[in-house]
């Protein structure tokens, strides 16, 4: 969670401050603060209901907040303690969602051109924009067409321009690509993040996908509980997690619970010594360490300050091995890294760890849900 000042940001697209909401006595989002430059895009990352879309919502207008502010380019568009909330037309963004939402009895360009007619806009300029915004998302001549005539990619296009024709200051994403395949919600993710970058919007996309979050945006919002854990580029969260929580969700390695014994960092409940004291030095006895894929090596068994292991499981994933190896001073212990070459089952392995690599944090892993 990133502290804001309560003077609003003119640089900012969007900024929330305290933002909160509840359903009855149901805490859904609680103490949200962030501010996200105009021209850039942040994905909300986090399992289902972890308050991802009830933010987007709040950030839309169709959720009223509970407490705190939120505005847009510098515009208050809802606050919980002076009991504003303006409409979504009056927030000058654009929504692409989930399931399309294309009305099924109107051509692609009717559906288009909706935004258009609510706002009063003359029919000449309306056909010339939606044909514009057609051809920006690679439909020209599609206007005509109903949406049933169309794949599930064009579909999602239509949506895209549907949003864009209005030419709003934001544009938000509310899962747009979960119910296509993995190869066209790939392709898509390059084709938002083109479009959106090349039109010079600001948009906020809501995902459960890491790899489709990593790949579109400059900044990304990892959701736990109804609060940011983390908000940082995708580079800095994978380099710098801010905790073991963050570490744990994005699968960045193995965790180990360890704990000060003997002037030395163990794994916790085992012999296993780690490092020395002085490595991660402070007042806890206890922590958590984040052991990265990166951070470990394979060679023989035998060699000199190498943990001894045995091969668990070996799996081929795409260009490489993906190898669970179990450690034999700490058998309950299951370490992750990637290799080569496949190794079989039940082999003995050595593992040279690399303690530069290594993050401590004071938090326990979340509990999964």
């Amino acid at each position: 969670m990133h502290a804001l000042s309560p003077q609003l940001s003119p640089a900012a697209a969007v900024e929330a401050i305290g933002l909160g909401h509840r359903y009855g006595a149901t805490t859904i989002l609680d103490g949200i603060d962030l501010a996200l430059p105009r021209g850039q895009i942040l994905a909300l990352l986090g399992p289902s209901g972890c308050g991802k879309t009830t933010l987007l919502r709040l950030v839309a207008g169709l959720l009223t907040p509970s407490a705190g502010r939120i505005s847009i380019a510098g515009t208050v568009v809802a606050d919980a303690a002076a009991g504003i909330a303006l409409p979504p037309e009056r927030r000058g963004l654009g929504m692409v969602f989930q399931d399309y939402a294309l009305w099924p009895h109107l051509s692609v360009g009717a559906n288009v051109s909706f935004p258009l007619e609510m706002q009063r806009v003359p029919k000449a300029e309306r056909a010339a924009r939606v044909a514009a915004a057609l051809a920006r998302v690679g439909l020209s001549g599609f206007a005509d067409r109903p949406p049933s005539a169309l794949s599930g990619g064009q579909q999602q296009r239509v949506a895209i321009a549907r949003a864009i024709v209005g030419e709003p200051r934001l544009v938000l994403f509310d899962e747009p690509l979960s119910n296509l395949d993995k190869e066209l919600r790939e392709s898509l993710v390059d084709e938002i993040g083109t479009l959106v970058r090349g039109l010079g919007l600001t948009a906020i996309y809501v995902t459960h996908d890491q790899a489709e979050a990593f790949a579109l945006a400059d900044a990304v919002a990892v959701m736990r509980g109804g609060a940011i854990l983390q908000l940082a580029p995708p580079e800095r969260l994978v380099a710098e997690p801010a905790s073991a929580a963050v570490a744990e969700f994005l699968n960045l390695g193995t965790l180990l619970p360890v704990e000060l014994r003997d002037n030395a960092w163990h794994v916790a409940g085992t012999a296993l010594r780690l490092a020395p004291r002085d490595r991660w030095p402070g007042p806890a006895a206890t922590g958590t360490v984040l052991l990265p894929r990166a951070a470990v090596s394979l060679c023989a068994p035998d060699q000199a300050g190498a943990l001894a292991a045995t091969v668990e499981r070996s799996q081929f994933r795409g260009d490489r091995h993906w190898l669970a190896l179990r450690l034999a001073e700490a058998p309950e212990i299951t370490v992750q890294t990637a290799a080569p070459a496949r190794h079989s089952e039940g082999a003995a392995i050595g593992l040279m760890v690399d303690l530069a690599a290594l993050r401590w944090f004071s938090d326990p892993p979340l509990p999964k849900t």
